[in-house]
């Protein structure tokens, strides 16, 4: 999760929302190549779980300008100890917080509110050769959406579950606490929190 630190004054208030430097420091994408808009009309929807595949992976920065969400990140990473575990965070329009998903994770969310917009910056070039997903009602995943889903793509409704493709059970939710490469951004610099 990252946080913009606001300056506000009787104008407003201003935010930097990305620093590439600051980024390379902590070890996160420098480079976003593409940014994306997606916008919902229901209440319910769900958008997810998406990621590509190497050498395509993507790292995505996530922020909701509209409305509100439940965003979901799954670690799709092997030698990782959070390996198929979730964290899912509601985000609101004004807020100012954002998601860091880094490559090798799935991403989706719900929408909480209709009329919902969603902003991102992604790191690599869609590459359909390589774009996949998961199921968002996975038993592997166990992932507890907030809402009966209203709309899903087709194409989301149909990823194969990780039972056939032979994938062991492993159902655990990540702490709801920022992960350890969380960071804050602050008007002058990023820190850790």
């Amino acid at each position: 999760m990252i946080r913009p630190e606001k300056r506000s004054d009787d104008r407003g208030s201003f935010a930097r929302t990305w620093c590439a430097e600051e980024f390379r420091a902590h070890g996160l994408t420098d480079r976003f190549v593409q940014s994306s808009i997606s916008f919902s009309p229901v209440r319910g929807t769900l958008r997810g779980l998406h990621f590509q595949r190497p050498p395509h992976a993507e790292a995505k920065l996530i922020r909701c300008t509209r409305g509100a969400i439940y965003d979901v990140i799954v670690d799709l990473r092997p030698e990782s100890p959070t390996y198929r575990q979730w964290l899912g965070l509601e985000m609101r329009a004004g807020g100012g917080e954002m998601l860091y998903a880094p490559e090798r994770f799935a991403h989706g969310f719900q929408t909480l509110l209709p009329d919902t917009e969603v902003d991102y910056l992604i790191s690599a070039a869609y590459a359909p050769e390589a774009a996949t997903g998961l199921r968002h009602d996975d038993p592997l995943l166990g992932i507890g959406w907030p809402l009966a889903v209203t709309r899903i793509s087709e194409r989301d409704r149909a990823w194969p579950l990780l039972a056939a493709e032979g994938v062991p059970p492993q159902r655990r939710r990540l702490a709801h606490r920022p992960p350890r490469n969380a960071v804050a951004l602050r008007a002058s610099r990023m820190r850790w929190r």
